[in-house]
Parts: structure tokens; C-alpha cells; sequence
């Protein structure tokens, strides 16, 4: 895929882990301003994709492109100006506030000669009131719900002012009111902000809803990509998931919602045990 308007791109990646080839042949541009979510079975190569771009895990060949620019080609603090990634686990400091651990999405910002100012300030208050966290401010994080710890999680990244944002898995380890919470804010960020975001998930009902665009990976491959409603059919998911399903049109939002279809063998197809892709939790 090409687009006019974009400021990160994979241009025929091959990514691994040593001597071991992950995914390979990946072109990707996102789109700016709008909500990709990126689908595919386990082990697929999707959290990989995601490293790529962040600048986590350089390709062995290709190029990740941001801004115009070699990601390699910038410094770290260059990078976290330019994108803000939230992996999967976030290792958060004991005792740590609220407000404290939402400031450290400014470190990108600081020198050695300008430490915290005013514009620092203002970006968190500005990040805490976008995720509702504004009156969390001085509790710990280790007091807090899974679903406001992930909004403070957002507030910090948010912090950083990058305007695209990463998030690999956002809705994992968290029930699943909290995840439709999550995935309404994100929405919400697109919305109202502009931010363009680019999250990985499992489940295909709530990519489906969620996303603008919409890739599909398979075994180190991008094997479709575009809008859910032109995109997601019942021969693409059964193709790589391994399940038989129906696709039919959500009647609250009218989304494609995949309905898996029963007798499916559990052992078989490269997606066993994939019913938890189709929907519900990831």
C-alpha cells in the first residue's frame, strides 16, 4: 500500500531474531490521522512489525521510514519525539504516583541545560485530562484497576506530544469492559486529536470495530490490508485463522462481525484454538 500522506512507513522489511527469519517482504505505509490495527494468528509476526517501526528491532533488510527519514538514522530521544510506543508489559516503579509516572513521557524533551519547564507541565496536565486520569493524580498506580492503569499508561505516552502513537496488545490482562474502555479512548484520541495510532490486537470483532485500517498478517506475511467493511470476509479469515465462520454486519455499529461456526476440530488449521480471535477476549 501507498498513500500520499504518511509519516511511517516499512518498505520491504525482513525482520528476525538472530539467525531466525520472523517476517519478511513487509510494505506498510500507515495512514496519518486515522486508527490501524494490525490482525493475525499467534507467532505471526504482528508485535514484530510493531519493534520494527518503533525503532526496537532493526530490519536485516529494507528500511523503516519515519518522517522521511531512516528510523535508524535518529537518535533515541529523536525517535521517542517522533512516535511513542506502549509495549504489551511496562515495568512501572514501586510507589510510583500517578502524576510522576505520566511526567516521565516528557524525558524525550529534556537537556542537559533545560530540565522540567512549562511546556512540560502543560503536556501532562494536558495527557492526564485526555484519559480521564486527571484526578488520579496523587494516587499510586499499584492502588489502581487494570483499566485505569492502562488509561495512565496512555496519559504517558500521550505526554511525549508525538502524534502517532504504538500500542502492542493495549487491551491485554484486562476484562472485557475494561478493554471496550480502552478501545473507546483510543478512538477518542483519533477523533478529537488527530493522533494517528497503530495498535496490535487479537481479537478480530473489536478490530474490526475500532479500526480506519485494517492489516492482516499471516506467517511473517502482510497477506491483505485495507478497511475492515471491504476487507474482512469469511474466506480471508478462514485462509488464515483456520476457522470457519460467518461474516455479517454488526447491527449496532455495522461492522463486520465474524461469528465462528460450530464443529470446528480443535487441533486443526494454523489457527487451533483461534475461536478467541473471533471474539470477546483476545
Amino acid at each position: 500500500m501507498t498513500t500520499a500522506s504518511t509519516r511511517l512507513e516499512a518498505r520491504d522489511v525482513t525482520l528476525g531474531y538472530e539467525q531466525r527469519v520472523v517476517a519478511e517482504g513487509l510494505t506498510l505505509a500507515v495512514p496519518d490521522g486515522r486508527v490501524t490495527v494490525i490482525v493475525g494468528p499467534n507467532a505471526c509476526g504482528k508485535s514484530t512489525l510493531l519493534r520494527a517501526l518503533a525503532r526496537l528491532l532493526a530490519p536485516s533488510a529494507g528500511t523503516v521510514v519515519l518522517d522521511g527519514g531512516d528510523v535508524r538514522g535518529y537518535r533515541t530521544k529523536e525517535v521517542a519525539r517522533r512516535l511513542a510506543l506502549l509495549p504489551q508489559a511496562v515495568e512501572v516503579p514501586d510507589g510510583i504516583s500517578v502524576l510522576d509516572l505520566v511526567a516521565r513521557g516528557r524525558f524525550a524533551h529534556q537537556r542537559m541545560l533545560r530540565q522540567w519547564s512549562r511546556d512540560d507541565a502543560t503536556a501532562v496536565r494536558a495527557a492526564m485530562a485526555a484519559t480521564g486520569v486527571d484526578e488520579l493524580a496523587d494516587r499510586g498506580v499499584g492502588e489502581l484497576s487494570g483499566g485505569q492503569r492502562q488509561r495512565v499508561l496512555l496519559a504517558m505516552v500521550l505526554a511525549q506530544q508525538s502524534g502517532l502513537l504504538l500500542l502492542d496488545e493495549p487491551t491485554t490482562f484486562l476484562d472485557l469492559a475494561h478493554q471496550y474502555e480502552v478501545l473507546e479512548l483510543c478512538r477518542r484520541l483519533n477523533r478529537e486529536r488527530g493522533d494517528t495510532i497503530v495498535a496490535v490486537l487479537h481479537d478480530l470483532n473489536q478490530a474490526a470495530r475500532y479500526a480506519d485500517h485494517l492489516v492482516v498478517m499471516s506467517a511473517g506475511r502482510i497477506v491483505a490490508e485495507g478497511p475492515p467493511a471491504e476487507l474482512l470476509d469469511a474466506e480471508l479469515v478462514e485462509r488464515v485463522f483456520g476457522l470457519p465462520v460467518q461474516v455479517i454486519a454488526d447491527p449496532v455499529t455495522g461492522s463486520p462481525l465474524v461469528i465462528p461456526l460450530p464443529g470446528l476440530d480443535a487441533g486443526a488449521g494454523p489457527g487451533a484454538g483461534a475461536a478467541a480471535h473471533a471474539g470477546g477476549a483476545p
